[in-house]
């Protein structure tokens, strides 16, 4: 069978570098490569079906061209696969337009969202067929075989005769080893390695990718859906079939990878058989990854520095006691200190800080505190974005025994906890805070830090144009009214804060007017 697969993306996840390609002569965008339907797309193959994948990143495939392929190719089925309530909008509209313009096409959502919000998908999206919840690799496999039929498909949320059907949940499935690797080759797309989240850092000009190693995190953290996703579960892949899928990116001339892991630092003998696989292969492919500061596998970071990690991010979030507690962190600014000490100490090249601001019951003096703690830790590179809350998370839960928000009426919306949260500073006191910590947190790693800033600066020098970096960096003392930089991708992280607010005012509109709102655009 015949199935074409759309990468939908919120605008702020991704940048295109305009008039340049890469190597393959394919344009080059700063983003994460889409692993959730290349993954599917193996799976696909390896069992004899057709598929064909399309990344809303892409210059040369915008909607009207996805349409027109779907018109031409008539496959199958045509999945929808997009993450977060920001991308949900755009996935609304494709799939109305791909509706319209090909009645007959069997059209199915998946990703997170639309795992945790499947029956409200459905009902808001009666021309969406099929809503898939979890895991898609044997889902997608099953609904082909039962197109017609598909009410013993677990995990899949459908309707008949205008009744929405929730099917049995599907079983998290364990042994991820049975998957094949991700279809990277057929993406016409080539990605430049940069700092996730929009941060607008090029690192290298090597071929980048993305790989998953295990997926879910037990941790309770309030703002996160990423355990109700995974059921508090953590699974794995075994290292040696890691250590294969190195194996076959070097071969494919790939020289960075980021691991999408959730929480990679966890299992201690896992880590360190990945990382003496990869030095007894001889790969040289250099990797990143996320975790936890109170992992207990940091005796290994040399290990890992030596295996060619190069990245390390921890979710840090705040540098107030406090406010750790208050988002059920579980770790303390002891931890968080030790740990980023001990990746430097042990020779990982770039050591970066997620933080938030505006979370509920911070103050001025305990955002202060953060940028202060920031700015101790020998920390490369940091980003600092405002908590936002989603549907599903305990904060969610929260702001509904609050009477914060409305499960019924706001389960597709995205807020700033500080729009709707009287607990939380007023988002220009936020703003005024924020900027003023960041110009002196800047000062004080230019002079705590000299030597590793200078280092860090020198490597943004080899990739990115000195103007760039000048206004990038700049910009914290320049005030909102100054101009944004030339290249594009700049301007979307200097102007971060205004494309979050124009994402969460995307998520609230009516298909109507959302649609009227993107064209004007």
């Amino acid at each position: 069978m015949r199935v074409y697969l759309v990468h939908v993306r919120d605008p702020q996840f991704y940048a295109i570098q305009k008039g340049k390609r890469g190597p393959s002569g394919h344009h080059e965008v700063m983003g994460f490569p889409p692993i959730g339907i290349m993954s599917l797309s193996a799976v696909l193959k390896a069992n004899g079906h057709e598929c064909v994948m399309f990344d809303q990143a892409n210059p040369d495939t915008p909607n009207e061209a996805i349409i027109a392929a779907i018109k031409e190719g008539k496959p199958d089925l045509v999945g929808l696969s997009f993450l977060s309530t920001t991308s949900y909008p755009y996935a609304k509209l494709l799939a109305r337009a791909i509706r319209a313009g090909v009645p007959e096409a069997r059209i199915a959502f998946g990703g997170v969202f639309a795992t945790l919000n499947a029956l409200q998908v459905k009902e808001q999206c009666p021309y969406v067929d099929f809503v898939c919840r979890g895991d898609g690799e044997q889902l997608i496999l099953d609904l082909l075989a039962n197109l017609d039929d598909p009410s013993k498909v677990l995990g899949l949320t459908w309707a008949i005769d205008g009744k929405v059907v929730h099917n049995t949940d599907r079983k998290l499935e364990r042994a991820l080893d049975q998957w094949p690797i991700p279809d990277r080759e057929s993406l016409p797309l080539d990605f430049v390695e940069s700092m996730p989240l929009d941060v607008p850092v090029v690192l290298s000009r090597d071929k980048f990718t993305t790989m998953q190693t295990s997926r879910g995190c037990p941790w309770p953290c309030i703002f996160c859906d990423i355990p109700i996703f995974n059921e508090g579960k953590w699974r794995y892949r075994s290292a040696e079939s890691v250590i294969e899928e190195f194996k076959v990116l070097q071969k494919q001339g790939v020289g960075s990878v980021y691991f999408v892991d959730d929480h990679f630092l966890l299992q201690p003998k896992r880590i360190e058989a990945i990382c003496e696989g990869i030095i007894r292969e001889g790969i040289t492919v250099k990797w990143g990854v996320e975790g936890r500061v109170d992992s207990v596998v940091q005796k290994l970071f040399p290990l890992m520095a030596k295996a060619n990690c190069r990245i390390i991010m921890f979710g840090i979030e705040s540098g107030s006691q406090k406010i750790l507690d208050r988002l059920k962190k579980q770790q303390t600014l002891e931890q968080i200190e030790t740990a980023v000490r001990n990746a430097k100490k042990a020779g990982i090249e770039i050591v970066h800080g997620f933080f938030v601001v505006g979370s509920p019951d911070e103050t001025e003096e305990d955002m202060r505190k953060t940028f202060k703690f920031a700015a101790r830790l020998p920390l490369d590179t940091f980003g600092f974005n405002r908590l936002c809350v989603y549907r599903g998370t305990p904060l969610w839960h929260e702001y509904m025994n609050r009477g914060l928000v409305n499960d019924a009426q706001d389960w597709y919306k995205y807020f700033k906890c500080s729009e709707i949260d009287p607990t939380c500073m007023k988002g220009p006191d936020i703003n005024r805070v924020r900027a003023k910590g960041l110009r002196g947190l800047f000062f004080r790693k230019l002079f705590l830090h000299p030597i590793q800033t200078f280092t860090l600066l020198r490597r943004f020098l080899r990739f990115m144009p000195a103007r760039d970096i000048y206004t990038l960096l700049s910009k914290p003392f320049r005030g909102k009214k100054s101009g944004a930089t030339r290249a594009e991708v700049l301007s979307r992280a200097v102007e971060h804060q205004d494309m979050k607010t124009q994402a969460a005012d995307l998520t609230q509109l009516s298909d109507e007017k959302l649609e009227e709102a993107l064209q004007k655009k």
